[in-house]
């Protein structure tokens, strides 16, 4: 047994883990959170959205790899990797829309941030 077994994954394969929650499922909290944003939606309407998500990775889990379904562990492991993803996914694309939206404001900070564009000729 690994280290990571039995805490994180229950699967006979870290693998499975990677490719079920980490790419499929963090992909997936990425789209939605993106998408959410994009609608100029608050952030907490990402929650249910993203729980949804996760419910569907351990369903996944345990439709293709006799994963158990009913597991507030294994669902709790889901939920925090995806809720995690979609929220960076979801502050890069506000902070991209920022930028892209009101160019004359606001300027890049960084990938999930955004400052006010200091004024053209500098304060006095």
């Amino acid at each position: 047994m690994s280290l990571g077994q039995g805490l994180l994954f229950e699967e006979d394969s870290l693998g499975v883990f990677l490719l079920v929650t980490v790419a499929m499922g963090g992909w997936a909290a990425w789209m939605t959170a993106g998408a959410i944003a994009r609608t100029w939606r608050p952030f907490w309407q990402c929650l249910p959205a993203l729980l949804a998500v996760a419910a569907a990775v351990r369903f996944i889990h345990f439709a293709l790899f006799e994963g158990t379904l009913l597991s507030a562990h294994y669902f709790l492991v889901d939920a925090a990797f995806v809720l995690i993803v979609g929220a960076v996914g979801f502050r890069a694309t506000r902070a991209r829309q920022m930028v892209t939206q009101y160019r004359w404001l606001y300027e890049r900070a960084g990938p999930l941030s955004w400052r006010p564009r200091s004024p053209a000729g500098g304060e006095p």
